[in-house]
């Protein structure tokens, strides 16, 4: 039942986000905002997980009962987005997305400290639970990949705020009738600031490496999706609304790995699991690169994004919630959240468009170009590799596996 419940946090919670995700830089387009703005738009996801560090995961902590802090975040959320649907001047929609980043992006980090509480075998349970995630994302944004043409205006792209607002409210709602988890601010010896706590975590060489690892594939995994569509588009030849189906690929396969993750856990254990995953990362740069003119090639490496995520940021989820003390745990995820959605994305959206512009080349008819693919995948490639060599050498974690599941190989609650 409690597994239930969580699934449904998890599928409201990435419903939010896959809602508009898909169509958030089209839309700004068409709204004729300039390529600096479109790039201050995306750079709020980073400075609400920075701010969120200090403020909405310290609430969490030390403040607010998780379940409360959700419905309050949602509420906000769920207005901003509603007046992102009907703000069309920059200045006014930007500062209307920056609310409900400054609400959103931590809650992903107390969602995820509710599902590790409630628990009983966290490691083993929570690929299942964070599953309905992908679900939710796949619920919400697969309808608008085909019932928005390319033709469609802001006037019916607007629509993916309105959902994602009644998302957000009916998650809200919700969020009251989950597991009660209350703040820790009365734990023995507990640091009243939470994010320091967690911040001094990191001094642990096992954990600092992760830290440094969970960065260098944050950069990759970001960098994907800057440069992915283009690709498809103009390289591949795979046109229209048809990209955003072969990209979906991934999130099919993503539900498969969520569903094996604890099993893989137990067999293989966090640092080869985690390897595996940042192999997935290189392994598809490297078939974007070599088998461009390959179709079917192309579509098919895809599925390595299910490995790619459940397998090093699912799993680095599961760990930081083993390895930091538990009356961190908002902050201690938010901390490598600060990586995965904010300074990782803000460094793959500066890093690799500059890379393309580098290395566009002239075209072979007059007056066109081409970037150069497969020097530009090469960089990503060649960053998995540096992760996966630091993880090999340096990260040694004080158990092989999570050791609960390996003593409870018991039934699932």
């Amino acid at each position: 039942m409690i597994q239930a419940r969580l699934f449904l946090m998890m599928m409201l919670q990435l419903a939010i986000w896959g809602a508009w995700a898909p169509k958030l830089f089209p839309y700004m387009g068409q709204l004729g905002f300039e390529p600096w703005q479109q790039s201050l738009v995306g750079s709020a996801w980073g400075v609400a997980a920075i701010l969120g560090i200090f403020f909405s995961n310290q609430f969490a902590d030390r403040n607010f009962s998780a379940e409360r802090f959700l419905a309050v975040s949602n509420v906000i959320g769920g207005a901003a987005l509603l007046a992102c649907a009907f703000l069309t001047d920059f200045w006014p929609f930007f500062g209307a997305y920056l609310v409900f980043s400054l609400v959103y992006v931590p809650s992903m980090s107390v969602s995820n400290a509710i599902a590790f509480a409630a628990l009983r075998h966290p490691a083993r349970d929570f690929g299942t639970i964070r599953m309905g995630g992908t679900v939710g994302w796949i619920l919400v944004s697969w309808p608008f990949i085909f019932l928005l043409s390319a033709n469609a205006g802001p006037e019916q792209v607007r629509r993916i705020f309105v959902v994602g607002a009644i998302v957000s409210f009916v998650f809200a709602a919700y969020s009251l009738t989950l597991p009660h988890t209350p703040p820790k601010s009365d734990a023995v010896g507990a640091d009243p600031l939470a994010w320091r706590e967690a911040i001094k975590v990191l001094g642990v060489p096992s954990i600092g490496v992760l830290f440094l690892v969970t960065f260098i594939d944050s950069v990759v995994h970001n960098g994907y999706f800057v440069m992915a569509d283009g690709f498809l588009t103009n390289r591949v030849g795979i046109a229209g609304n048809l990209s955003m189906v072969v990209l979906s690929i991934g999130q099919v396969a993503e539900i498969v790995t969520m569903f094996i993750l604890g099993s893989v856990l137990i067999r293989l254990g966090w640092k080869t699991t985690m390897i595996i995953g940042i192999l997935g990362h290189a392994a598809r740069f490297l078939v974007f690169a070599f088998f461009p003119d390959s179709v079917p090639t192309i579509i098919t490496v895809q599925l390595l994004h299910g490995v790619c995520y459940a397998f090093f940021f699912a799993t680095v989820y599961i760990f930081v919630d083993a390895a930091f003390p538990k009356d961190v745990r908002s902050s201690a995820q938010g901390l490598f959240n600060l990586l995965i959605l904010g300074v990782g994305n803000v460094a793959a959206s500066f890093l690799f468009p500059a890379l393309m512009a580098q290395w566009t080349v002239p075209g072979t008819d007059p007056g066109t170009s081409a970037v150069n693919y497969r020097t530009l995948f090469m960089v990503p490639a060649g960053m998995a590799v540096v992760a996966i060599l630091l993880l090999a050498v340096f990260f040694r974690p004080a158990e092989r596996a999570p050791a609960k599941i390996l003593a409870a190989q018991a039934p699932a609650e």
